[in-house]
């Protein structure tokens, strides 16, 4: 399955994810600091990102900005997953692909997370024609 990287401040959100996604086959980073959240994604090159917006500096919406300004993620799918209802557009608007609201059912996040990894591999597969 798919590399990936989550980052939220709430442990607990961290550990539900990571175990759920681990248990349906995904290889599933999780850290609680954004800050560092770019050296772990340099190192761990993941094909998807799951982001929390409410976090301490860099909040999640500056960590999409940061993260589309590096070429090796200009590309990859950024999920945002939030309590904040009414942010979806704003999301978007710095660089994430989809948005779930908290809380969230399992099933819809996985559902949401084949899409988003399917239409990465096809607009890899559209540039370089040789994966």
């Amino acid at each position: 399955m798919a590399k990936i990287m989550i980052v939220d401040d709430d442990l607990k959100v961290t550990t539900l994810l990571k175990r759920f996604l681990s248990a349906i086959g995904h290889e599933v980073t999780a850290i609680n600091q954004s800050s560092k959240a770019i050296q772990t994604a340099n190192s761990t090159q993941p094909e998807l990102f799951i982001i929390d917006i409410m976090m301490p500096q860099p909040d999640g919406y500056k960590l999409c900005g940061l993260l589309r300004a590096i070429p090796a993620f200009s590309r990859t799918p950024i999920l945002i997953i939030s309590a904040v209802e009414q942010s979806n557009s704003k999301a978007t608007s710095f660089g994430a692909n989809d948005y779930l609201t908290k809380p969230f059912d399992l099933d819809e996040l996985a559902i949401r997370i084949n899409i988003l990894i399917g239409g990465a591999k096809i607009a890899r597969k559209s540039l370089d024609p040789s994966q």
